[in-house]
């Protein structure tokens, strides 16, 4: 007795090649949209398209954007398709979420000093995404299988290159010796024959956008940028942006030692609107003790790579950065709103920063020896 078809049939997701580089463009095309629109709003006065009783809020158009780059996946098959729906997704979500304030609060708020917390925080779960996605996945024939044949679209479009062939043929070469399952080695092997065949349209070998991008960011770098002025950069970075962080503090810790002091800082903090209630100003006080201490952190770390202890200073720069990053940033952005984005796309370059200076520093000895 046959078993039902549908008993052996296959519902195991495969990642799409690519999904990490889309992923990144959807996270800067929201970072762009979100800060684009505020940027906008606040330099032209909160401008409203309305007539009468009709409001056109840019939602809307958040709302369009979604629904253009779900319709462009769901209609086209081409590859260059799921670049564009990424920018498109991106833009959309954030002109949607821009306007978080007005449905979280009864009065429909926009200026609502949760609204930049959760955008942020919104935002920091699509770069856990990201960062989750760089991570090779395990070998598997399907899921290779999968790879190839979306990447087999070059050949209808005759823009298949040497490199690509190459990588191809090396993976089909991989699913054929593997033996997971026999469909999967046989398929491997007539399109292995089919792509050593002589009979494919090889595109001349041309760099791509982002490659082009990326030599040229490499040039720039090698140019303006050597390792001891980088060194020179990073430590000028943690040690400002430590001595920033540390001056609320210090206005902190004057004023718990003079009552007077104090209770001018809480009138000034609820006159000028940064608290409202004793709540409040706990985290106010909150935020500044934990900028405080990321500062200290920031500042140690500036201060060890000045002394030469580079490897322990760039650890725990990269510790105080994402501490500041992924937890202290939310409370910061409560309270600051939208002008935080700033100190956070500063935070974020220094981090990059640290992490390259690493990679280049130890390059160097292994390339020498």
């Amino acid at each position: 007795m046959a078993l039902d078809p549908l008993l052996g049939r296959i519902r195991k997701p495969v990642r799409r090649r690519g999904a990490e580089t889309y992923v990144l463009v959807t996270l800067l095309s929201f970072a762009a949209s979100v800060g684009a629109t505020r940027l906008f709003l606040d330099l032209t006065g909160y401008p409203q398209i309305a007539s009468g009783e009709l409001h056109i809020a840019h939602v809307l158009w958040g709302g369009l954007l979604l629904f253009s780059a779900s319709l462009v996946v769901l209609i086209f098959a081409n590859r260059w398709v799921y670049m564009l729906a990424s920018g498109m997704a991106g833009a959309g979500v954030g002109l949607f979420i821009d306007e978080v304030g007005k449905f979280i609060t009864q009065s429909n708020n926009y200026f609502h000093p949760l609204a930049a917390p959760i955008v942020y925080t919104f935002f920091l779960i699509t770069v856990l995404i990201y960062l989750r996605l760089r991570r090779r996945p395990a070998f598997d024939a399907r899921g290779e299988l999968y790879l190839v044949l979306s990447e087999l679209s070059e050949v209808l479009d005759h823009d298949l290159e040497p490199d690509e062939q190459a990588e191809l043929e090396a993976r089909l070469s991989v699913i054929a010796d593997d033996g997971q399952s026999d469909n999967y080695s046989g398929l491997a092997q007539s399109l292995l024959a089919f792509l050593q065949s002589g009979d494919l349209q090889i595109a001349p070998e041309r760099a791509g956008f982002l490659e082009r991008v990326i030599d040229r960011i490499r040039r720039w770098e090698a140019r303006w940028l050597p390792l001891r002025r980088l060194l020179a950069a990073m430590i000028g970075g943690l040690v400002a942006l430590g001595l920033l962080a540390l001056a609320d503090f210090r206005e902190l810790l004057l004023a718990l030692g003079n009552p007077v002091r104090l209770e001018h800082m809480i009138t000034t903090l609820l006159e000028v609107g940064r608290v409202s209630s004793s709540t409040g100003v706990f985290w106010f006080a909150a935020r500044v003790t934990l900028e405080g201490t990321v500062g200290l952190l920031l500042l140690v770390a500036g201060l060890l790579m000045l002394l030469g202890l580079e490897r322990a200073g760039i650890n725990l720069g990269v510790i105080a950065l994402l501490l500041s990053l992924a937890g202290v940033d939310v409370l910061v952005f409560y309270f600051e709103q939208f002008s935080t984005m700033l100190t956070a796309a500063v935070q974020f370059l220094l981090l990059l920063g640290l992490l390259r200076y690493r990679q280049r520093a130890v390059r160097i000895p292994s390339s020498a020896g």
